[in-house]
């Protein structure tokens, strides 16, 4: 043992008295004598790892966006009915719903790489499988092996981008990464929809499956893999992880869901609502509201444009500004956006409600997340990102089901204004859980 000491000793010593290279976050040698010439590496917002994980991100929602307006459609055309085309939709955010908090638990103790690896490869076996389905139950199982994917590589993804961001620019960082997703979600549909009128069903899957193995492929070129930054369970004093710890850590309620993070998910679950009921009944409101002079899709359009803007000129905001500023604001524009379209008559009110859903649901979204994060620390960023997540996939089936119900039971003009009754239980929710939503884990 003394030997060992004593070198142990000898390199520390060393390792004071030349403190001219140190090792930085990415595992490199770094030169101190050299002048400095800029902000440090570890403080930058934009390295070409972070540019590297959203573009990955970017090609992983796009092929996400692709599909899902037209998988109801391709059901349709292999003879299922409308309940049977509801569950074809939603069998992907049902499963991703399930299987979020043990994807998130995984990414706070694994690699991230690997894991967004096996979401894009289940994105691609699942790609492979409605080019090849002929049945709507092949076309189910497809629909489950892409929620699987989708559970894997959202939360990770993020997860990863919080990783590699400094934390005093985590809002501005995460809210970049929300205009990659705005992006994808303006391309996406677009792209899915005009290309399965030109070409049809197949070929416009066939572009969704090559989206994802680009996806893959720039996966692998990342150089910091997103290594856990917590340990999996504390080793015995062998140093081995015994089985009833291993069992004890996996079943822990805690390691499922970030607890913290949970009246936060519930309160952007209040946004999620209307927003997806809007992108599900949008087009049979118009119809049904007799307005063939509305063009539905540029609502789409208006709402990503406005979001991509407001991200960039409000990017420091997102730093400086607290969370209730914020909730204000976006329960605001979304009462706004629910007025516009309540009284739509021509496009410009499609473009006021489009603005107005950017303002609402698309700021709410990245302020929401980076405050995950922040509340739950970066040792468990994963688990705060899948709880978030959840709110976006709780909002996503109960939106389209609660706007059957009001589409189906109630006057079409009523069914934008009983959805204004989201935002004053968001406040409520805030209200009740204000101290854990704005506390900071040190």
């Amino acid at each position: 043992m003394a030997p060992s000491s004593a070198s142990a000793e000898s390199a520390e010593r060393t390792r004071r008295e030349n403190p001219a290279k140190t090792t930085d976050t990415n595992n490199s040698t770094t030169d101190k004598t050299k002048p400095y010439t800029g902000k440090p590496h570890k403080d930058r917002l934009i390295t070409r790892d972070v540019a590297l994980v959203m573009m990955a991100t970017f090609f992983f929602m796009t092929s996400n966006m692709v599909v899902n307006p037209i998988i109801a459609g391709y059901g349709e055309s292999m003879g299922a009915a409308g309940t049977l085309m509801g569950i074809i939709a939603g069998a992907m955010s049902f499963v991703s719903l399930f299987c979020r908090p043990i994807a998130g638990n995984l990414s706070d103790l694994v690699s991230k790489r690997l894991l967004v690896a096996v979401g894009t490869a289940l994105y691609i076996i699942a790609g492979i499988m409605y080019c090849l389905a002929r049945s709507t139950g092949m076309l189910i199982a497809a629909r489950i092996v892409n929620g699987l994917g989708f559970a894997c590589g959202t939360v990770c993804l993020a997860t990863w981008v919080s990783l590699l961001l400094p934390i005093r620019h985590m809002g501005a960082g995460m809210g970049l990464y929300g205009i990659v997703n705005a992006l994808a979600i303006a391309v996406g549909p677009a792209l899915g929809i005009r290309m399965q009128a030109a070409v049809g069903y197949r070929p416009t899957f066939v572009m969704s499956l090559v989206l994802n193995i680009c996806a893959f492929l720039v996966v692998l070129l990342v150089r910091n893999g997103g290594s856990p930054a917590r340990r999996a369970e504390s080793p015995d004093w062998h140093g081995q992880v015994s089985v009833a710890g291993h069992l004890r850590h996996r079943l822990r309620l805690s390691n499922l869901v970030e607890p913290r993070a949970i009246p936060l998910a519930v309160v952007f679950m209040m946004f999620a609502i209307p927003y997806f009921a809007n992108q599900s009944f949008l087009v049979d409101y118009i119809a049904a509201r007799h307005l063939q002079h509305v063009s539905s899709d540029l609502f789409f359009v208006f709402y990503a444009a406005a979001l991509l803007i407001m991200r960039l000129t409000m990017k420091d905001l997102f730093d400086t500004k607290g969370f209730r500023f914020w909730l204000s604001i976006c329960s605001l524009t979304m009462l706004a956006m629910l007025g516009f379209l309540t009284f739509l008559s021509n496009d410009w009110y499609l473009f006021g409600a489009g603005v107005a859903m950017a303002g609402s649901y698309g700021l709410m979204s990245s302020v929401t997340q980076a405050q995950a994060v922040v509340i739950a620390g970066r040792e468990r960023s994963g688990l705060a990102n899948s709880t978030y997540y959840m709110g976006i996939d709780l909002g996503m089936s109960l939106g389209p089901v609660l706007a059957g119900v009001f589409y189906g039971r109630l006057p079409i003009v009523w069914f934008y204004p009983v959805f204004m009754l989201t935002m004053p239980v968001a406040w409520i929710i805030y209200l009740c859980f204000h101290r854990m939503i704005h506390a900071r884990r040190a």
